[in-house]
């Protein structure tokens, strides 16, 4: 497969304070990578890191290659066609994101027109009409001129997955996708992505602080803590053999079906240092640091 995302050494800045420590990772095209950590880990600020979407106090260094094209080097005005067209992202709080006073379908249809203004008004709609059909909001042509406030919470993250797929992008960047939504919709919205990944052959960067949810969903996972990639490989190597302490303490903190009741489960430990050791492969793509 052809690689499609590499971010080499990417660092951001914050002032002095460091928020993403040489972080370097691979996407294949098709392929979905779970960036998993604590809140402040650095995830989705790497990931607004790709679309560029940074406070204008960030400073970056390093690169982060799309296609071959260095995002951080391009024109305002390349990358500006490009998010939202070939790079689309999927925000954590759909009712935050999303216009209260907009209907939902004229919101998609921003999406389309910003990147495609030839189509016409009739073209646009049926655009419009086939993202909310793909993704399952029933009766779409009557739910057009419906508000957010007049859908459920899974719905309106069905809006934002809407707007996100309806220029057909190459990448699609799904920051917390099912926070704060019960389990039955969680799983709706995980089989939707997995439905929409098999049939537009979608690429994705899947963040979440929930390792049950990426164990669903993830070709690959990534562990961050503190700006830094602590462990890195194929879903099957991190989630039976965990090379890193922090991943052994996420993982032991999260219950299971076999989780002895009668056991505390297990502490990830507040605040501290890690040791900057370098990345070693433990076994053939998995990769991780020493050190807690």
């Amino acid at each position: 497969m052809a690689c499609l995302l590499e971010i080499d050494r990417l660092t951001i800045r914050f002032g002095s304070k460091v928020a993403v420590n040489e972080v370097s990772l691979r996407l294949e095209e098709g392929e979905v990578l779970g960036l998993v950590g604590e809140s402040g880990s650095g995830k989705s600020v790497t990931a607004l890191a790709v679309l560029r979407l940074l406070d204008p106090a960030a400073r970056t260094g390093g690169a982060i290659r799309f296609a071959g094209k260095d995002l951080l080097t391009l024109a305002p005005e390349t990358m500006r066609r490009l998010r939202g067209r070939d790079i689309a992202m999927i925000f954590q709080e759909p009712m935050t994101a999303l216009n209260p006073v907009m209907c939902v379908g004229e919101q998609i249809a921003e999406a389309v027109r910003a990147h495609q203004p030839k189509h016409s008004r009739a073209e646009v709609r049926e655009r419009v009409l086939e993202a909310m059909e793909s993704v399952a909001i029933g009766d779409p042509a009557r739910r057009y001129r419906d508000y957010p406030h007049q859908f459920s919470g899974g719905q309106r993250q069905r809006i934002m997955i809407a707007m996100a797929i309806a220029n057909r992008p190459r990448l699609l960047i799904a920051d917390e996708p099912t926070t704060a939504l019960d389990v039955t919709v969680q799983k709706q919205i995980l089989d939707l992505l997995a439905d929409l990944r098999e049939r537009f052959g979608l690429t994705m960067l899947f963040i979440s602080h929930d390792l049950a949810v990426v164990s669903q969903v993830v070709d690959r996972v990534a562990v961050m803590r503190h700006g830094l990639l602590l462990e890195e490989g194929p879903r099957e190597a991190v989630f039976r053999s965990p090379m890193h302490p922090y991943t052994r303490a996420l993982m032991g903190a999260v219950p299971t079906m076999s989780t002895d009741v009668e056991k505390p489960l297990a502490v990830v430990e507040g605040s501290q240092d890690i040791t900057v050791a370098p990345l070693r492969e433990c076994s053939p793509g998995h990769w991780a640091r020493s050190g807690a």
